[in-house]
């Protein structure tokens, strides 16, 4: 199976494979965290055309950095976004009542909704962030 992908299986199994699945985006998160600083260190180096009398390369270099950072960071935001409103319905089906009557006294309940209203809080942070 790729990696990535978790096989449905017993509740036990999938609990242990949280934390690794955590991990593998905390580590993809610090990459991330280190590109930016390598791409930040390399803008501070731009200002030697200004300081040289080349102000023009200095602007033109700055300008296509940022439109393409801006224009990648945007079309993943706008994919993970599009990916994670497709499964909406199946994760609000995880909702720990299950079939049947409405209780929500079942357990879990409080916590699973808390954590789904904060994953569609976060997309229409996203939303307005890449419309706006």
């Amino acid at each position: 199976m790729p990696q990535g992908i978790v096989a449905a299986g017993p509740a036990e199994t999938i609990q242990e494979e949280a934390p690794e699945a955590r991990l593998r985006i905390a580590r993809h998160l610090a990459e991330l965290h280190r590109l930016h600083l390598a791409l930040a260190h390399s803008a501070r180096d731009l200002k030697r055309f200004s300081l040289g009398g080349h102000a023009r390369i200095e602007a033109e270099i700055a300008a296509e950095m940022l439109e393409g950072y801006l224009g990648a960071i945007g079309a993943f935001l706008e994919n993970m976004r599009g990916r994670f409103e497709a499964r909406l319905p199946t994760i609000r089906r995880g909702d720990p009542r299950g079939p049947g009557p409405s209780s929500e006294e079942a357990p879990g309940y409080g916590n699973f909704w808390l954590v789904f209203s904060r994953l569609r809080a976060v997309l229409r942070h996203v939303e307005r962030r890449v419309a706006g």
